[in-house]
């Protein structure tokens, strides 16, 4: 398998790395030559053209770890020319622009893939499993938190860089799509680009959901907490491997009448230290050789998007009902 990263930046040397350490790194692209010529020396591979590329027969597949902005552009490019592709999130920036590149995925009978890293967390994976098998009871409500000071973008707001891990986990825990969904925030440091904001989610059968990012907070969270009837659980990425997925089985006693807490010892849950993203460019690979639909597919990236779209309009529209007059 021969694989060219198209991005070398922050996150995309991450790509660079992984895939060379698998064995399948066959070339890297960045606008900036130098950045792709240092990445190139590093790894053993060429620097080379994004055309020249598409245009090589003997390369099978790219990943997309360049600007939101362009990620549609080059997703549809690689498409076009037969690679199978791999794109970090958000798969677009509109929903129009991501039917278009599943459609032409399916068309071109290519793999599509979505970065969403935490559903390749092996606390996640295993938070999953426990929500599958019942452990949690029946789900009543979930939030997640993503916060930190920086990295502060212009391009794109806090909703768009930091959610959409965030509702990628929620909508495959619970299995649906929101009916309803609306978000509040505000902008501080740029006009009209939201630093903060918060996304309620209202699913089928009354489960409920928010998540809260920010990127101008005094400390650091990444937090998913689950609430169920019967147990809650807490995936906390910040935490050592021995505590990151803990579950409380507190109950509620109704025996005076009115209800009073029993709170439970929490129980860590025994999880084997692995790199998410080494397990992510796996899976990618491991669906391009075998025809497997990945886990995070296109279908899965459009459904993230259609919720950041409809808290990203709720967000204008409560936005422009509180503007000064």
């Amino acid at each position: 398998m021969r694989v060219a990263v198209v991005g070398c930046g922050a996150w995309g040397k991450n790509h660079v790395r992984t895939h060379a350490s698998l064995g399948s790194l066959a070339a890297v692209v960045d606008p900036d030559p130098s950045v792709a010529a240092a990445q190139a020396e590093a790894h053993g591979v060429p620097a080379r053209r994004f055309a020249d590329v598409l245009a090589d027969g003997g390369i099978d597949a790219v990943v997309i770890a360049a600007p939101a902005a362009d990620h549609a552009r080059l997703a549809d490019a690689a498409l076009l020319a037969d690679k199978h592709v791999f794109v970090e999130k958000p798969l677009a920036l509109t929903v129009d622009d991501a039917e278009r590149t599943v459609a032409l995925a399916a068309s071109r009978d290519r793999v599509l893939m979505v970065g969403h890293l935490l559903q390749y967390h092996v606390a996640f994976l295993a938070l999953r499993d426990l929500v599958a098998e019942g452990r949690l009871g029946q789900l009543r409500y979930l939030y997640s938190n993503r916060l930190n000071l920086g990295q502060f973008r212009q391009e794109e707001n806090s909703l768009w860089s930091f959610a959409p891990h965030d509702l990628s986990m929620l909508l495959a825990l619970v299995g649906a799509e929101p009916d309803e969904v609306w978000a509040t925030g505000a902008s501080y440091l740029s006009t009209d680009v939201a630093d903060v904001t918060t996304t309620h989610l209202g699913f089928p059968g009354g489960v409920r959901a928010h998540v809260f990012v920010s990127w101008l907070h005094p400390f650091k969270e990444q937090r998913l907490v689950v609430v169920g009837s019967d147990a809650m659980a807490v995936f906390d990425d910040l935490q050592p491997w021995e505590s990151k997925l803990v579950v409380y089985e507190h109950g509620v006693d109704w025996s005076a009448g009115r209800p009073r807490p029993a709170r439970a010892e929490g129980l860590a849950i025994e999880l084997a230290p692995t790199e998410p993203l080494r397990m992510e460019c796996e899976h990618f690979l491991s669906c391009v050789e075998t025809g497997a639909i990945p886990r995070t597919d296109g279908n899965e990236g459009l459904r993230v998007l259609r919720v950041l779209a409809r808290a990203e309009a709720s967000l204008r529209t409560l936005e422009h009902e509180s503007a000064p007059r």
